[in-house]
């Protein structure tokens, strides 16, 4: 089965294809233009919806099926921020590097060098039958440094329950064994086989 995601971000990818080796996984814009999206609504399940849509619709194939990836981080002493704004926290043209750059430093202005923290996925699962959506979580802690090269995003300064490293230290295999993507594409896989 072609399993078309609707994001272009290449570390999502990158993990998508490695926990769903079973489909034959594309991103989009290997099979038409990239286009902007609006995510305006308000949780990650709407968001992540409304990603799936949009690229079902544009691709214009009856028989496609869609996956989309919406998620974030939600730090604790921060009211859940950055949560649905992760990937724009550090501004609209924001990268991943000025991103947790951002996130570290409104940490540390609480005055402290951590806070518990938890990701959320949600994955929507679009095709001309259906619209399902799951959820992951994965629950530890943000620190105010930034630790190891792997994983992308905010790993480098998330350490998952349990653990004394970060995402960005921890084993690629251990990694997908805890993430709240793994968890929540473990439950789109029940959909998938379903159809």
């Amino acid at each position: 089965m072609k399993l078309v995601l609707a994001t272009s971000n290449k570390g999502k990818v990158r993990e998508i294809k490695a926990l769903c080796k079973e489909y034959d996984v594309i991103p989009y814009t290997e099979l038409i233009d990239e286009f902007e999206i609006v995510e305006d609504a308000d949780t990650f399940q709407e968001n992540a919806l409304i990603k799936a849509r949009a690229v079902y619709k544009a691709l214009g194939e009856e028989d496609a099926v869609v996956l989309a990836d919406d998620s974030g981080i939600s730090v604790d002493i921060l009211n859940g921020a950055p949560g649905i704004y992760s990937a724009r926290y550090g501004g609209k043209d924001a990268d991943d590097k000025e991103n947790l750059k951002k996130l570290m430093q409104d940490i540390r202005a609480k005055g402290v060098t951590n806070s518990p923290a938890h990701y959320t996925a949600a994955i929507a699962i679009v095709t001309k039958e259906i619209e399902k959506t799951v959820h992951g979580w994965m629950h530890g802690k943000a620190i105010t440094e930034a630790k190891g090269e792997g994983g992308f995003g905010y790993d480098p300064m998330f350490v998952p329950l349990g653990y004394e490293k970060t995402l960005g230290e921890l084993d690629e295999e251990v990694k997908k064994e805890l993430s709240h993507r793994s968890q929540a594409l473990h439950l789109a896989g029940k959909i998938l086989k379903s159809l």
